[in-house]
């Protein structure tokens, strides 16, 4: 059993993204929330329902991506080479 090197390549490039993405989402939900709260009865409240509807898209993403990345680097690891 080897490891395979390239494979191992990328999925340490996602593990990247996904540590980011990690920090982005909840910020991103937060801020969405507090401004929420600031624009609570003005017209500006539709600012916070799309920060808030695109963390919660950036959420959903996260989950995605981290699946995806760590099927990879089990891949990388045990030499499957089913995945691509």
């Amino acid at each position: 059993m080897s490891t395979n090197v390239n494979l191992l390549g990328k999925g340490l490039k996602y593990l990247a993204i996904l540590i980011f993405l990690f920090i982005a989402s909840p910020i991103t939900l937060t801020m969405g929330f507090k401004a929420l709260n600031k624009f609570e009865n003005t017209d500006n409240a539709y600012i916070s329902y799309i920060l808030i509807s695109v963390a919660v898209c950036l959420i959903i993403f996260t989950i995605y991506f981290a699946f995806k990345t760590f099927k990879i680097l089990l891949a990388a690891l045990f030499d499957n080479s089913s995945t691509k």
